[in-house]
């Protein structure tokens, strides 16, 4: 018997589990409930419609789950999101604009003033200027080791050091850690790549 899953998606065996081609193409959509279109259309809006009083204190409270702002958030990064997240086996996800905006929350939910990271000298020059310059801003301090040493990441470490941050794959030099090897040592705490 046919079932559709909680994102709308009709799968004709439920027994079956979708695979990445088909999570690539369908994951996070429902087909427009109007027009029965299949592609989640690119919503061009700023805003978004409430309900009344009550729905826009409950959104904004969140309290309730909807559109706010596009950006806050809006249906076509939604499916995007969701999307993602479906096809790396996560529960939820997060598009932003640009690697260095990654950055920064990621850095965000799991640093505060005072805290060190380590991390690589052989990153991109964009995310060695933003840790050199604008991380000092929020009272982080960046430790930098060497991608080709790998105890030069252990000499690094601190009680303050919170992450360490290397590329596994270095747009400067082919120079990084070998993942398996970095998180060995890196048990207590996160890698960042």
């Amino acid at each position: 018997m046919p079932v559709c899953d909680i994102q709308g998606i009709l799968w004709p065996d439920a027994e079956r589990t979708p695979g990445f081609a088909t999570l690539a193409i369908h994951a996070g959509a429902k087909p427009d409930p109007t027009t029965g279109a299949r592609a989640t259309p690119i919503y061009q809006t700023t805003s978004f419609v409430f309900d009344d009083v009550d729905h826009a204190a409950a959104l904004f409270g969140l309290q309730t789950f909807g559109n706010i702002y596009t950006r806050i958030g809006n249906p076509t990064c939604a499916v995007l999101e969701e999307r993602v997240a479906a096809l790396e086996g996560g529960t939820a996800g997060l598009a932003v604009a640009s690697g260095h905006a990654a950055q920064v929350i990621v850095m965000h939910a799991l640093m505060t003033p005072g805290d060190e990271l380590v991390a690589s000298k052989k990153l991109y020059g964009g995310s060695i200027n933003q840790f050199n310059h604008s991380f000092k801003n929020f009272g982080w301090n960046v430790v930098w080791a060497d991608p080709d040493d790998l105890a030069s990441f252990e000499k690094a470490v601190t009680p303050e050091d919170q992450m360490r941050f290397s590329s596994s794959r270095s747009p400067t030099r082919a120079a990084s850690l070998p993942t398996s090897r970095r998180s060995q040592r890196s048990r207590a705490r996160p890698v960042c790549r």
